[in-house]
């Protein structure tokens, strides 16, 4: 059965107008918002306006967000798989019984150059076709940051990265949760 909306005639329409037009209601003229106080003009304003505008999409480099992330405990163990991933191979990852393939070391390294560093890494471990890979974001809080900057962004960016199927801490012999096991889809 379907639904059919009920289109109001001429009448209803001309009424629906005129009532707005009394109540005072104008169209749009254009889509900016109107904060009620006239627009600053000075050259700090200008200069935000202008990074702002140039701030767009064209100018991001990688699939991984740069925003803020939720920060995690050093100790915090790492785990993220979709509901439909089989238990066993979900036990084998946390056990560290899927050997990996490939490993990359983060300790050092900048929020920036993390990112860029990560980016690479998977790319390569999907063009040789590696299934598990290992990532040390290490644990140490950063030094204007009160939580463990590198390893919340890297639980933010494995999450966003399209070919990793799952991750989870690694087991003491490996990083503990100074690590993390990547499981990359199989690419056809």
């Amino acid at each position: 059965m379907s639904r059919r909306r009920h289109q109001p005639d001429d009448d209803d329409v001309s009424a629906f107008r005129q009532a707005l037009s009394e109540a005072g209601v104008r169209p749009l003229k254009h889509n900016r918002a109107d904060p009620g106080r006239p627009r600053r003009e000075d050259e700090a304003a200008r200069a935000r306006r202008a990074a702002a505008t140039d701030a767009g999409s064209d100018n991001v480099t990688g699939r991984t967000s740069d925003g803020r992330v939720e920060a995690v405990r050093p100790s915090a163990y790492l785990d993220f798989a979709p509901p439909d991933l089989p238990y066993r191979t979900r036990s084998q990852l946390k056990r560290g019984q899927i050997a990996w393939e490939a490993g990359l070391d983060l300790h050092g390294y900048t929020v920036d150059e993390a990112r860029l560093e990560l980016e690479t890494f998977l790319h390569d471990a999907e063009a040789e076709r590696a299934r598990c890979v290992l990532v040390v974001h290490g644990k140490a809080w950063g030094a204007t940051s009160d939580y463990p900057v590198i390893k919340s962004h890297v639980n933010a960016w494995l999450r966003e990265w399209p070919s990793v199927l799952a991750f989870c801490s690694a087991t003491d012999a490996d990083g503990g949760t100074g690590a993390v096991y990547v499981l990359l889809r199989r690419q056809r």
